[in-house]
């Protein structure tokens, strides 16, 4: 048994106008100015910085921000919300010989809810997020989680996404990663450009 794990915004669908609107949002709601949506996304995954303080101007995320944050993006989630281009046929190309399952930092609800809004969330027998560990990626511990429940070796497995968040958790893990440079941050090197290249790795690599 083999398994692909795929990181969901900016990795399978472009969900980059709910994200900075939402991250706007709450801004304004705590008496912030509003960032640039291309100033939000380039800082989204970097795993150097404290969101919540480089956000919010606070040193954790507080009640009112969660709950002022997860208030407009389950309405607005889906908005604008699309697989990339290749995405589609690369599930289907995929389906018959991996096991395949998703990866997020977002919370599983709206996960899902996506992924159905876009029509290949029946292909992912597991979605996981935020809400379901106690430390998301980098941490390694959604990446072995999804190992255990599927009882598969890491060395039997990939990780595929666009943030270097993505490819610390699967190496902490023990697990082969991809990088993928279609999503919200510009890698200059090292990373895959086109969904054609990602399938070509991932069959080289289990061949």
């Amino acid at each position: 048994m083999r398994l692909i794990m795929f990181d969901m915004d900016g990795t399978l669908v472009n969900s980059s106008f709910a994200i900075t609107n939402t991250i706007n949002y709450v801004r304004e709601n705590i008496g912030l100015n509003k960032l640039e949506s291309k100033f939000i996304l380039e800082n989204l995954n970097n795993p150097s910085i404290n969101s919540a303080e480089f956000f919010y101007e606070t040193p954790e995320f507080t009640e009112e921000q969660v709950i002022l944050f997860e208030e407009y993006y389950n309405k607005h989630c889906i908005s604008d919300l699309e697989l990339y281009d290749g995405i589609e046929k690369l599930i289907n190309d995929l389906k018959n010989d991996f096991i395949l399952a998703v990866a997020t930092n977002s919370n599983s609800t709206y996960a899902k809810k996506m992924l159905e809004h876009v029509g290949i969330a029946q292909h992912f027998p597991t979605i996981l997020g935020y809400d379901n560990v106690s430390n998301p990626k980098p941490h390694p511990e959604m990446i072995e989680k999804i190992l255990n429940k599927h009882n598969i070796l890491n060395i039997n497995a990939q990780m595929i996404g666009d943030s270097h968040k993505d490819t610390m958790a699967a190496t902490k893990a023990g697990v082969d990663s991809l990088l993928v440079n279609w999503g919200f941050t510009d890698h200059k090197e090292d990373a895959i450009q086109t969904i054609q290249e990602l399938e070509q790795k991932i069959i080289e690599k289990f061949n």
